[in-house]
């Protein structure tokens, strides 16, 4: 009933419009884009396309005051009398006549200065001013590619028959158009809720645009604007740490009110700041407009080569409140010779601002799209778009939407299937793919050849890799369902395991998921499993270090896990282990073949004779639970998105009982607790912790396996982005217990703060890490470690390394090492 109503006052709004369209130009007739488009003392209005067309729908038509008002152009005003439903106003604006002659110019202090100081001194004010609002959003966004290849490090491109279809022959054109229409509300800091009406992605007429108020809130009132890193405002309280200014120009708007446009120089170039201009309004010292860069390097993101960001606000003299009425986002980006463009288009109208909202208002959904929000016809766009589409955008929806019904039928989607199935001999050797996107399925093949088949330990010796998996989908319905098997052949031990696996996904709103496995295979004592195939393969063949130790299981576990609640998520599983001790099969590496192999025993390396652990079997539950508090979500008619609030930590906790075991002495019980969070310091970097506790009850005389073990790391080689879960230079196995532990990690990342500053270093445009890590238990000393080093290292655009000095101390032992991270490994595994 709802929606119902909304839709319906809708319709009736819009059938009350007046409509006035035009095209704007500069005296030349070159058209002008994204110039403002309102109606004096409304919040309502638009902004011109990138072709200089614009359409303004007024709600009481009559004599309508519309301002025109662009950058570096005098501002007009023309009254409008509509005398039927749609009118055309062609307007050309002039260069605007900028001065310096109102300011005096004192050659020891800077006017700029001055006017940048007083604009942060009243900006609480101002941004106090609109810090509450319900507003209409619109938004547009586009993504393009250039020379995009059939191939790129010998790697097929496969963007999917919709984003392709309207690329040409040279690998150019549109990947990606969308529209969103909503109602925000908006309370400062944070607080949103946005009702989305209607949604429109080119080409998927069940596609929802992702285009939402949400994310695309800058504001230049805060001391930082989110960029994934926190960029210094030109008007921030420490701005001028960061900038210098310059006052270039003075110009009057339609209001008479003077206007400063000011230039925003950086000071250092490898900061997190702008470039560009701010335009302040004389005595309030509001924002009038925001024209400014961002260098992708600043942000830490290579790939983006620059992005730039416009922000236009509109004065109601009524309320004497300026407010921000438009706002684009373009940007460029590329690799491997590969250009992508995207540009993103914002309108905020309708504002009212109320002192005060109901309580009820805002919650954790944050946006929640009408049932009906992708259903909307082409009339509707026509009559509600604000800017108008462009001949390339026009061009696109039509190809797409007309060629959506070809390419979602059965025939196509076989011709093309029917191409892409292809089997080649090699496909034996290197894997094989076959999908049929019509009936929703796909079988997958890994062949014995790919980076990831083939490995080495000393238990197995050179062992292979292959398998199926069959998958079936429904996107409508958020279903999916997984089935796979894994052969494993080692070589030199010349045993065949085999494992299959099940997994079933019931819907995308709560997740409810069930997931099974069983079979047999060699398993490491810590189940984290913290020695790659990989990066074990290479220690052993190449510096005969034996660090991986293995024993056999063969098992069976059901799992099942949902969101049981906002932000809560359970999880339980139920499983029968039987475990048999392995030994030493090989001591072939590539180098040192004189020397021998630690045993396969984490227990006694030396001991090549006696098992770790005697053979025994046993079943287990496990029960956790993950809670992230304030956990923020969006609501689709085809699922819900969880969006972690920051703000909290994120808590696990876990009760684990191994029971009918072939002994008494096997079965035990175990609690264990996890608190992660990551303390933003603004432009100064994060902070992320992880605290993790855990307590082992009758379990004096358990397996090996089944105690406690820490992720130590003997191979000097990190393979994550972050060590927050990772003690870098201790032993695997020689703090592992069955009693009580508290283990806690800790990094502080300055995101460039320091590293930014300092000369020559500044040049790697790297990030300083310096971590903390300390693990205590009842029956020996804690074991710490401090460790300080570079990330975002890398060739060109490729930031894929970092490096750490670390240092260690146990009981009077101090170690001291270098670790190398090498996260492309995270791919390689």
């Amino acid at each position: 009933m709802r929606n119902f109503t909304l839709v319906a006052f809708l319709f009736f709004s819009i059938s009350n419009f007046a409509q006035i369209k035009g095209i704007i130009t500069d005296e030349k007739g070159n058209p002008l884009p994204y110039v403002s488009v309102f109606e004096e003392t409304t919040y309502t209005g638009t902004t011109s396309n990138e072709q200089g067309k614009y359409q303004l729908n007024v709600k009481e038509p009559g004599k309508n005051k519309i301002i025109f008002q662009y950058l570096g152009f005098k501002t007009q005003k023309i009254t409008v009398t509509p005398e039927s439903k749609t009118i055309t106003l062609d307007v050309r604006l002039q260069e605007e006549s900028f001065s310096l002659n109102e300011v005096i110019i004192d050659p020891k202090n800077n006017p700029a200065n001055a006017i940048i100081k007083s604009a942060i001194a009243n900006k609480k004010e101002n941004s106090d001013k609109t810090g509450k609002f319900t507003a209409d959003f619109y938004s547009k966004g586009m993504f393009k590619v250039k020379d995009l290849p059939k191939k790129i490090l010998g790697q097929k491109v496969d963007l999917g028959a919709d984003m392709a279809s309207n690329l040409d022959s040279t690998g150019t054109g549109i990947l990606y158009l969308s529209e969103t229409i909503s109602k925000v509300s908006f309370e400062k800091p944070d607080k949103l809720k946005e009702k989305i009406i209607a949604s429109k992605v080119s080409g998927n007429n069940r596609g929802y645009s992702y285009n939402t108020a949400a994310l695309s809130t800058y504001d230049f009132y805060d001391n930082a604007v989110d960029f994934d890193i926190k960029l210094i405002s030109p008007i921030a309280d420490n701005a001028f740490s960061y900038y210098k200014y310059k006052l270039e120009s003075t110009f009057y708007d339609d209001n008479n009110q003077q206007v400063y446009k000011i230039k925003v120089i950086p000071k250092r170039d490898k900061e997190p700041v702008f470039e560009g201009y701010i335009y302040i309004v004389d005595d309030s010292f509001a924002i009038y407009a925001i024209d400014l860069e961002i260098k992708g390097y600043r942000m830490k993101n290579e790939f983006t080569e620059v992005m730039n960001l416009k922000q236009s606000f509109s004065y109601n003299s009524q309320n004497k409140i300026w407010s921000k009425n438009a706002q684009t986002l373009s940007f460029t980006a590329g690799f491997f010779g590969v250009k992508f463009s995207g540009n993103f288009n914002y309108v905020y109208s309708n504002y009212e601002f109320p002192a005060a909202f109901e309580k009820k208002t805002f919650g954790n959904e944050i946006v929640a799209f009408d049932t009906n929000a992708n259903k909307k016809d082409d009339a509707f766009w026509n009559e509600i778009r604000p800017i108008p589409l462009t001949i390339e955008e026009s061009s696109d929806y039509a190809k797409k939407d007309s060629l959506q019904l070809i390419r979602k039928s059965q025939k196509y989607t076989d011709s093309v299937d029917a191409k892409n199935n292809k089997f080649k001999v090699w496909d034996i050797l290197m894997g094989y793919d076959y999908k049929n996107t019509f009936k929703k399925y796909s079988f997958d093949y890994k062949g014995l050849l790919n980076i990831a088949s083939l490995s080495f330990n000393t238990v197995q010796g050179f062992n292979l890799d292959s398998g199926f998996s069959f998958k079936k989908w429904n996107e409508e319905e958020g279903k999916s369902t997984t089935i796979g098997t894994t052969f494993n052949y080692g070589f030199s031990d010349e045993r065949f395991r085999v494992t299959g696996e099940f997994s079933h996904r019931f819907n995308t709103i709560n997740y409810a998921t069930i997931w099974g496995a069983g079979g047999t295979k060699t398993a490491q004592f810590n189940n984290a499993e913290p020695i790659s195939k990989f990066v074990n393969s290479i220690s052993s063949l190449f510096f005969k270090d034996n660090y991986m130790k293995l024993y056999n299981l063969e098992f069976v576990e059901v799992n099942y896990g949902q969101d049981i609640a906002n932000g809560i998520n359970l999880t339980g599983k139920i499983g029968y282990e039987q475990r048999k001790p392995l030994f030493n099969t090989t001591d072939y590496s590539f180098f040192k073949r004189d020397d021998f192999y630690s045993s396969n025993n984490p227990w006694a390396p030396d001991d090549f004779s006696t098992p770790a652990f005697s053979q025994h079997h046993l079943f287990k539950a496990l029960f956790t639970t993950r809670i992230n508090f304030g956990n923020k979500y969006i609501s689709r008619p085809d699922g819900r998105y969880n969006f972690k609030n920051d703000k909290y930590p994120t808590v696990y906790l876990a009760f684990e009982k191994a029971f009918a075991g072939s002994e008494k002495k096997y079965e035990y019980e175990r609690i264990g607790a996890s608190v992660q969070y990551d303390l933003s310091l603004g432009n100064k970097g994060v902070l992320g912790t992880n605290f993790r506790a855990g307590k082992f009850f009758n379990a004096e005389n358990i397996s090996f396996i089944d105690y406690r073990h820490f992720n130590g790391n003997q191979t000097h080689i990190g393979t994550s982005s972050r060590y927050l879960n990772v003690f870098n230079l201790m032993p695997y196995y020689t703090n592992s217990t069955n009693d009580s532990y508290f283990e806690l990690h800790s990094e502080y990342n300055d995101a460039g703060f320091f590293m930014n500053k300092i000369p020559l270093l500044n040049l790697l445009k790297s990030t300083m890490n310096i971590g903390f890590h300390s693990l205590a238990l009842p029956d020996r000393n804690p074991y710490t470690e401090f460790t300080v080093g570079l990330d975002n290292l890398g060739f060109g655009k490729f930031k894929l390394f970092r490096v750490d000095y670390v240092h260690s101390y146990q009981s009077g032992v101090q170690q001291n090492g270098v670790v190398f991270g090498l996260k492309i490994l995270n791919v390689l595994d």
